[in-house]
């Protein structure tokens, strides 16, 4: 999951994994980014470097959350591939991940999907796959392509050996059909035309492009024939200052802006964000992607929202 900063990212990731989550199955939440956003988001004490179930889906299934720490996954490779874990929490020491990743800026990249690729790949003593879903809460979206195109990142650091073994796998996960990458938006310019830019460049990638999750998506609350008219500006305030008459509501006088005069500029400030978000919905239509819309929640992105927006991805196909 990514997205541009501000879109909602690390919440729409979390209600994915409740939604992938519902009926019994088993998913895990990846943080990469040290920010400890999916702790924020459920609500709970920072997460350790270890997997900790947070939430209980719908229906009884089970998400898991690992916020990875580039450090402590470099001590893993670091004994995974040469056995050397002790000398590697003395090399930790010094800087060894700031000088490895100095020489070698890929290489904590490399750490973070290595790790996530890992939990994707582990089957139980059954032979089944120890999670049934891995999301990732990815970079944002000016960062992800490089971030995700780890063979290239450090085919200058090793051709052979561990490290190119190790990229290979992450390589190997990230390009497989049944990994996607989604985009996090609103309907605005900015994020839409970096959604559109983001798409673009992980298909000259060859990375797989997923669905647009368009998030904090407000109602339109008037008819299609009275925005257009505001929008247009040839909307009649003299039509709600009868309305408001009717209903009993006496319509303010003298120095003071009425109250039809105030709703007639709500109405048109609705109409033409309203405007606005359908001409952005246009552009994202045409990236030719999945779309899925999520509702703005008027009491902010705690853990009802979190299972609100959950059955909304569910209620769409999204999960």
């Amino acid at each position: 999951m990514t997205g541009k900063g501000g879109t909602g990212k690390t919440t729409v990731a979390a209600a994915l994994a409740l939604a992938l989550a519902a009926g019994g199955r088993k998913v895990l939440l990846v943080e990469v980014e040290g920010r400890q956003g999916i702790a924020q988001v459920f609500d709970t004490p920072p997460l350790p470097y270890e997997e900790r179930k947070i939430a209980v889906a719908p229906d009884g299934g089970d998400v898991y959350a690992l916020a990875i720490d580039p450090e402590e996954a470099m001590l893993e490779y670091v004994e995974m591939f040469y056995g050397m874990r002790r000398a590697g929490k003395a090399l930790n020491k010094i800087g060894l991940v700031d000088f490895a990743t100095t020489i070698a800026p890929g290489l904590r990249d490399v750490l973070v999907t290595g790790k996530t690729s890992e939990a994707v790949r582990r089957r139980d003593k059954s032979g089944r796959r120890a999670y049934d879903a891995v999301v990732m809460d990815a970079p944002p979206t000016g960062r992800i392509t490089r971030f995700l195109n780890v063979t290239a990142e450090v085919a200058g650091l090793a051709r052979i050996g561990p490290v190119k073994n190790h990229a290979d796998l992450v390589r190997g996960v990230v390009a497989s059909p049944e990994t996607a990458v989604h985009f996090v938006t609103l309907l605005e310019e900015m994020p839409v035309q970096e959604t559109l830019d983001g798409v673009e460049s992980l298909r000259e990638a060859k990375l797989p492009v997923g669905g647009v999750f368009i998030n904090m998506v407000r109602p339109e609350l008037l008819p299609a024939a009275v925005l257009e008219a505001a929008a247009e500006g040839g909307f009649d305030p003299g039509e709600l200052a009868l309305g408001l008459k009717a209903a009993g509501l006496a319509d303010g006088g003298g120095g003071v802006p009425s109250i039809a005069g105030a709703l007639a500029a709500e109405v048109k400030e609705h109409a033409l964000r309203t405007v606005l978000e359908q001409r952005e919905r246009r552009s994202l239509a045409e990236a030719g992607t999945p779309r899925y819309e999520l509702p703005l929640l008027p009491e902010g992105a705690d853990l009802a929202g979190l299972y609100e927006l959950a059955e909304a991805m569910r209620a769409q196909g999204a999960a």
